[in-house]
């Protein structure tokens, strides 16, 4: 009987834990709501031409991600990555019905192909961490030009839209029920690369803002 208290407090402190899991995991799911939705909306309204095949990829990749981390005991931290791959079906099927972006190039159907490659490697080896480490790769590669544009357009890019992400992937972190190279590689690595960006169209902002200025230095 005198190990009672201290196992009462042990389950008590362990369902705190799964209570904040919890939490986080409904947070991120929010977050990836709010996030998608003014992209979405401007599908609907005409004012974004989305590309299909683009969405089709990232898709598959996060949806693929999703499933993997299932199999390797992510727990609830999985399901804001589940929702987040079918948001994003869902927005390469809006783009296709609303003729979006249909143009394809060879870099595509490289992702493409490198995404699908995922399945079998994963059948193969029976681990899903390779399969994760090419779909993060993937996910990865697909942001490069979004980098390019945010370096020469730095006002054209939302630092709301990647400050939710970033935030999202951080509670997905907090959220994952077990901790793996598997469970953890997609969310960190996205989550970096969101903030990464963040950090490159702030100092872009700041390096046109300084530079447009009239110099003090000029003769009058």
């Amino acid at each position: 009987m005198a190990g009672t208290p201290a196992n009462a407090k042990g389950f008590s402190a362990l369902a705190i834990v799964m209570d904040l899991k919890d939490y986080f995991s409904f947070t991120a799911i929010a977050l990836t709501f709010i996030g998608f939705a003014p992209y979405i909306r401007g599908i609907h309204r005409g004012t974004v031409h989305a590309h299909v095949f683009s969405w089709v990829i990232w898709g598959i990749t996060t949806i693929i991600v999703f499933f993997a981390q299932l199999d390797a005991d992510g727990g609830r931290g999985a399901w804001p990555i589940g929702v987040s791959g079918t948001i994003t079906l869902y927005i390469a099927l809006l783009a296709y019905q609303r003729r979006g972006d249909t143009k394809i190039t060879r870099s595509d159907w490289l992702f493409f192909c490198a995404a699908l490659s995922s399945l079998p490697i994963w059948y193969i080896s029976a681990d899903p961490v390779f399969a994760v480490i090419v779909l993060t790769t993937v996910d990865l590669l697909g942001f490069a030009p979004t980098l390019r544009k945010a370096y020469h357009q730095p006002y054209a890019e939302s630092l709301t839209f990647f400050g939710l992400f970033a935030l999202r992937n951080g509670l997905v972190v907090l959220a994952l029920a077990s901790y793996s190279l598997t469970t953890l590689l997609f969310p960190v690595a996205v989550g970096i690369a969101c903030l990464f960006l963040i950090i490159l169209v702030l100092f872009r902002r700041r390096f046109l803002r300084l530079n447009a200025a009239p110099s003090n230095d000029l003769p009058n």
